[in-house]
C-alpha cells in the first residue's frame, strides 16, 4: 500500500469501510471533539465532516484511531510487518555481510535505500493557491477548539518544520499551535523537543528570526514521523521514505527558506523571533488533564498555501485512549529493535494508554546477572526522550507485558518495596503536573522480576502454579463430553 497523499489514504479507508462521511452541520467549536471522543473510544471509523458551520473546507479526524488503521497508514497490514522491516534495516547497519551472495544482496538493498531520500520538485499541489499579505487569515480555516477550558482554537496535527541554525539540519515535529488571531499563533515547543533546541540555538546566535513552516496533511507515513521521537540528527523524511519505500517530494516555500511536503493539503509559512513570547494555553492535553498557561514563542504567519479544495486534517487529545495513543503504539513497536541493539536483554516493551507514553514503561528482560533489571532502568532513562519516563517496571522475559492483569499480579507479588523500588531524579515532560518543580523531578523503577541467590536472596522463590501438560491435553480432548 502506497499513498501519494492524504486523499489516497482516505480512498483506502472508504473502500475498506473505515471512513464515515458526515453531512449534518457541525461546529468546529467543541462539537466535532465530542463526537470524535465517543467514536475513538469505541474503536469507530475515521470521520470526514463535510458540512462544518461557517467553512467550506471538510475536516478529517480519527484516521489513525485504531491499530489496524495505523498499520494501513504505514503501508502494512500489521505493525509486526513494519518491525520486521526495521530489523532488516538495522541488520544492514550492524556489520559487513559474509559471503559473496549476501554482499550482493546487501549492496542491492543499500542502492535501493538511496531512492528513499527526499526529492525536490518545482511545482506542487500544496501551492495551487497562494495567500500573502493582508489576505492571510488563519480564521478562514476550520481549526478546532477541543475542550471547554482551552485557551482558543488549536492546530493539533501539524508537521512543524524548522532548521538547526548552526548545522542547517531540518526537523519535522508535531507541536500544538494555538491560534491567537488572523496572523499570529503560539508555538508550543516543549523544552526537550528539537524545535525548542533550534529556538535556543537561534537565540544564542542572535538571529532576528527563525523560519518555520507548518504542513497539514500529506501522506500518512510522513504525518506520523512528525510525532516519532527520533534522534535529533535523524531526518524524519528519510524515515518516511523508508516506510513508504519511496522518497517524499518537497517544494521550496514561498516566503521561508525551507522545503515543505509537496503533497500536503495546506502549508502555513512564517517565523518566530527569539525573545518574542506570549502566554499559551490552557490546553486539554493527552494526559487527560489541562496543561496550564505558560510562555512560548509567537509564530508570525507570512503566507498560506493550499490545494484548490483542501481537506483539514486534525486530531483531538484527552483522557486515553485517544487517536494519539495508536500513533504512539507504532513508535513503541518500531523502537523495540532499536532499544534491543543497546539493551539486548530486553524482550518486549509496553507503554500503555493509561501511562500517556511518558508516565509508565513496562519492559520484560532475560536476566543473567545481579542488578540487570536496574541496569535496564538506567539504560532506558539514558535513551533520548525515554529520559522522560517517570515509572519503569521490569518483569521477567516470560511475562506478557501487554497483559495488565498479569503485570499487576507479578508486580504486587514479586516486590519487596524496601529493596525493589528505586528512585532517581532527572528531566520530566513539560506536561507533568505532579512534580513540585516544572520539567524536573523524581522517577521510580520497580524490579518485579523473580529474585534468587545471585541477588542475595536467602529464601527459595516459589514456582508458578501451572497444571501439568498431560492433564491440559486430556481435558482439551474431553471438553465436549463435559457439556460446558
Amino acid at each position: 500500500m502506497k499513498y501519494k497523499d492524504l486523499r489516497d489514504f482516505i480512498g483506502l479507508l472508504e473502500g475498506r469501510g473505515e471512513l464515515k462521511r458526515i453531512t449534518a452541520p457541525v461546529s468546529c467549536e467543541l462539537e466535532i471533539a465530542e463526537i470524535c471522543d465517543r467514536v475513538v473510544k469505541k474503536g469507530g471509523p475515521a470521520l470526514l465532516f463535510e458540512n462544518v458551520e461557517g467553512y467550506d473546507i471538510p475536516v478529517l479526524i480519527n484516521m489513525f484511531g485504531t491499530e489496524r488503521r495505523m498499520a494501513w497508514a504505514l503501508g502494512v497490514e500489521s505493525l509486526d510487518d513494519l518491525v520486521e522491516q526495521v530489523q532488516r534495516l538495522l541488520g544492514l547497519m550492524q556489520g559487513p555481510p559474509e559471503g559473496i551472495m549476501e554482499k550482493m544482496r546487501t549492496l542491492g538493498q543499500l542502492v535501493r535505500m538511496a531512492s528513499f531520500q527526499p526529492k525536490t520538485v518545482g511545482r506542487a499541489p500544496c501551492q495551487e493557491v497562494v495567500i500573502t499579505g493582508e489576505d492571510v487569515d488563519l480564521n478562514r480555516y476550520p481549526i478546532l477548539k477541543c475542550w471547554p477550558m482551552d485557551g482558543g482554537r488549536y492546530i493539533t496535527l501539524p508537521l512543524v518544520i524548522s532548521k538547526d541554525p548552526q548545522t542547517g539540519t531540518m526537523n519535522l515535529g508535531m507541536y500544538r499551535v494555538q491560534v491567537y488571531d488572523s496572523r499570529t499563533a503560539g508555538m508550543h515547543w516543549q523544552t526537550q523537543k528539537v524545535g525548542a533546541h533550534h529556538y535556543r540555538v537561534g537565540s544564542e546566535r542572535g538571529l532576528e528570526r527563525i523560519d518555520v513552516a507548518i504542513a497539514l496533511g500529506g501522506d500518512p507515513a510522513t504525518i506520523w514521523t512528525g510525532s516519532a521521537p527520533l534522534p535529533p540528527d535523524m531526518n524524519e523524511l528519510i524515515v518516511s521514505g523508508f516506510i513508504r519505500q519511496e522518497g517524499v517530494e518537497l517544494v521550496k516555500g514561498k516566503t521561508v527558506d525551507l522545503e515543505v511536503p509537496a503533497h500536503a493539503e495546506m502549508i502555513i509559512e512564517g517565523y518566530v523571533v527569539p525573545g518574542d513570547e506570549r502566554m499559551e494555553g490552557p490546553f486539554g492535553d493527552h494526559t487527560g488533564y489541562y496543561s496550564m498557561p505558560d510562555m512560548y514563542p509567537v509564530f508570525h504567519v507570512t503566507c498560506i498555501t493550499h490545494r484548490r479544495n483542501p481537506i483539514y486534517p486534525t486530531i483531538i487529545v484527552g483522557r486515553p485512549p485517544m487517536e494519539d495513543y495508536y500513533m504512539g503504539k507504532v513508535t513503541e513497536r518500531v523502537f523495540l529493535p532499536i532499544i534491543q541493539m543497546v539493551l539486548p536483554e530486553v524482550v518486549d516493551i509496553n507503554m500503555p494508554a493509561e501511562g500517556v507514553f511518558h508516565n509508565l514503561v513496562i519492559v520484560s528482560v532475560k536476566k543473567e546477572y545481579p542488578g540487570q533489571a536496574r541496569k535496564v532502568m538506567y539504560g532506558l532513562w539514558g535513551m533520548g526522550l525515554m529520559s522522560l519516563a517517570k515509572t519503569v517496571i521490569v518483569v521477567d522475559h516470560f511475562v506478557n507485558v501487554h497483559d495488565p492483569s498479569e503485570v499487576t499480579w507479578r508486580v504486587t507479588n514479586n516486590i519487596d518495596p524496601s529493596q525493589d523500588i528505586m528512585f532517581a531524579s532527572g528531566p520530566l515532560d513539560d506536561l507533568d503536573h505532579a512534580s513540585p518543580t516544572p520539567k524536573y523531578g523524581s522517577k521510580m523503577g520497580i524490579d518485579a522480576t523473580a529474585k534468587g541467590p545471585m541477588e542475595g536472596r536467602q529464601r527459595d522463590w516459589p514456582p508458578d502454579i501451572v497444571m501439568s501438560p498431560e492433564m491440559v491435553a486430556l481435558v482439551d480432548n474431553k471438553w465436549a463430553e463435559y457439556g460446558l
